[in-house]
């Protein structure tokens, strides 16, 4: 019954859109009908600007970070009911029952619930996505290889549970999956580049 409940509240804790409350707050319009229409932290910055990216960013990490809290305090932190919990936060962002399930990519939710997972893997994973995003500056591209490496590192460095690394997977191949557009894109040299406008169909990665 608690590892029910913590699913249920992991998946609610996730919903919760920061990003399109945030931006209906300021500027009063739907952030889904913006930029690349998610409530994320990148596409709120279009709107709002740094600050409104970095607010965002926090909410989400943190909504993360308490739905694997939670799933531990209800659970005894039991580690099938943590990995499990980090799965419905991130179905929950991507998925949110309250805007008709349509909500973000999941990144900084997945950074929260890897936090709550496993923090050391997170840190090596961060610096993976700075390095990859001052070196090519593409954002989708660091978070795509980036959330992709976390499960590796659970398993290989900190020897986690294979519930643990399970979870990990499970919410990187979601998180991996709302990225079909950008991996399109990035394929074909059309992704924009932080700092730079959109480039050329016909432009190379």
């Amino acid at each position: 019954m608690t590892g029910s409940i913590s699913l249920t509240l992991a998946y609610l804790l996730g919903s919760i859109p920061f990003g399109y409350l945030l931006v209906r707050w300021q500027r009063g319009v739907d952030v889904r009908r913006t930029g690349s229409g998610s409530i994320g932290a990148t596409n709120v910055m279009r709107s709002l600007g740094g600050v409104g990216f970095a607010a965002t960013f926090l909410l989400d990490v943190g909504k993360g970070t308490m739905a694997v809290w939670l799933a531990g305090r209800l659970t005894g932190n039991d580690p099938r009911w943590l990995g499990a919990a980090a799965v419905a936060a991130v179905v929950g962002h991507c998925y949110p029952v309250w805007l008709g399930f349509r909500g973000g990519k999941g990144v900084a939710t997945g950074v929260g619930v890897f936090i709550g997972l496993a923090p050391l893997p997170v840190v090596m994973v961060l610096g993976i996505f700075v390095v990859l995003l001052a070196i090519f500056r593409y954002v989708s591209l660091g978070s795509i290889i980036a959330t992709a490496a976390f499960p590796f590192l659970v398993h290989f460095v900190n020897h986690a549970p294979r519930s643990i690394t399970a979870g990990a997977a499970g919410g990187a191949l979601l998180i991996i999956a709302k990225h079909y557009a950008n991996i399109q894109r990035l394929i074909v040299g059309t992704e924009r580049r932080v700092g730079k406008g959109r480039p050329a169909v016909n432009s190379k990665l």
